[in-house]
C-alpha cells in the first residue's frame, strides 16, 4: 500500500517557475481540455503534467489535488463567458439591439468553446456538487442575470419588450437553444443526414435563434 499523499500545508513548494502566473493559466488551460475530454474520473494529473511541462508536485501545490484542479478549470471557464458578456458594452444600446448582440455573444461562445459545453455537461453528470462549492460560480453567474434582467427592464420601459417575464428563465432559454447547439450537434447530423456544424448551417442557426428569442420578448 502506497504511502498517503502529504496534504497540500505539508508539502514543500516546488521549485518556483520564472512566470508563475502563465505556468498557471497554462495549466488550468490544458486541464480544461483534459477534463473535457476524459471526465473527471478519466482525466490523469499525469498527462496535464506533461503537456505543461510543469510537475504533479507542482500541480498539488497549486491546487491541492485533481478535484481542485477540476473545481478551479471549471470556474475559469464560466469566468471566460462572463468576461466576454462584461465587454458586449449593451447599455448605451437600444434594448432590442443590446438583447441581439447577448445572444449572438453566447451563440459564438459556445460554438467556438466546445470544452465549457463537455465541462458543463460533465458537472451536471455529478449533479452540480463540485459547483455548489464555489462561490466564485455563483457570484460571476450573478452578473449574467443581473445583465439580461437590465437589457429586459429597459425594453419593457421603452414599449419594446413584453412586461411579465422571467430574466432568470429568458437566460435559460438563451443558454438553452446555444447550448443545444454544440452539446447536439454530433448526434443531430448523424441522426438526420445533415452537417449542422458546416458554416452556412451556423449563420443560419444563429440569426434563427436571435430571431427567436426577439420574438418571444417583443410586444
Amino acid at each position: 500500500m502506497s504511502d498517503p499523499k502529504p496534504s497540500r500545508k505539508d508539502r514543500p513548494p516546488p521549485k518556483r517557475p520564472q512566470d508563475p502566473d502563465g505556468t498557471r493559466r497554462d495549466i488550468l488551460d490544458t486541464a480544461l481540455r483534459e477534463f473535457a475530454m476524459n471526465g473527471l474520473s478519466g482525466a490523469r494529473i499525469d498527462e496535464i503534467a506533461a503537456r505543461t511541462k510543469s510537475s504533479k508536485r507542482m500541480i498539488y501545490y497549486y491546487f491541492g489535488d485533481k478535484e481542485g484542479l477540476y473545481l478551479e478549470a471549471l470556474e475559469n471557464a464560466y469566468r471566460t463567458v462572463r468576461e466576454g458578456e462584461a465587454k458586449l458594452e449593451t447599455e448605451g444600446l437600444p434594448p432590442p439591439e443590446a438583447l441581439r448582440r447577448l445572444v449572438e455573444f453566447t451563440f459564438d461562445h459556445h460554438h467556438e468553446h466546445e470544452d465549457f459545453i463537455r465541462m458543463v455537461m460533465i458537472e451536471n453528470i455529478h449533479h452540480g456538487q463540485y459547483l455548489e462549492r464555489s462561490d466564485v460560480i455563483r457570484g460571476l453567474n450573478v452578473t449574467a442575470i443581473d445583465n439580461i434582467a437590465s437589457i429586459y427592464r429597459r425594453g419593457v420601459n421603452s414599449g419594446d419588450f413584453r412586461p411579465g417575464l422571467d430574466p432568470l428563465e429568458l437566460h435559460w432559454q438563451v443558454s438553452a437553444l446555444c447550448f443545444f447547439n454544440v452539446s447536439n450537434r454530433a448526434t443531430f447530423s448523424s441522426i438526420f443526414g445533415r452537417d449542422m456544424g458546416a458554416p452556412n448551417e451556423q449563420a443560419k442557426l444563429r440569426e434563427s435563434t436571435v430571431e427567436m428569442v426577439l420574438r418571444f420578448v417583443s410586444r
